[in-house]
């Protein structure tokens, strides 16, 4: 499963046990909405570093699994527990700056002026006119 929001916290890796650590994120979705959804997703194992070049308030795209189970107290009450294990994330490119891209790449261009004009980038440091 797929879902984009806006990153809004991220939290250190804890180390659970000797053989097992996790990060937790939190993700808002539904940002249109008067009433905002504030998601937690966690990250497990080797998993958990995937998440250092992303920015609190970036737009981000979460794929992940949504994992269930099921306890039994001392007691004998049955409680059930939902864990949303993120496996990928990916920055969201902002629409107007894809358009814009798309719009640049596909202009019209003379080859010979592109050619000059990059030339002319050239700088001191870059000898080079490739």
């Amino acid at each position: 499963m797929d879902v984009t929001g806006i990153l809004k916290v991220k939290q250190e890796t804890q180390q659970v046990k000797d053989s097992f650590k996790k990060r937790e994120f939190v993700l808002t979705i539904d940002q249109t909405s008067q009433y905002p959804q504030h998601v937690t997703f966690q990250l497990t194992q080797d998993k958990t570093s995937i998440i250092d070049n992303y920015n609190v308030g970036e737009e981000v795209k979460v794929s992940f699994n949504l994992r269930g189970r099921e306890w039994t107290s001392p007691q004998g009450d049955v409680k059930y527990f939902n864990t949303i294990d993120a496996w990928r994330i990916e920055r969201v490119q902002n629409q107007k700056s894809a358009s814009a891209t798309q719009a640049t790449s596909t202009a019209d261009v003379n080859p010979a002026t592109a050619i000059v004009s990059d030339f002319s980038k050239t700088t001191a440091e870059d000898d080079l006119p490739f």
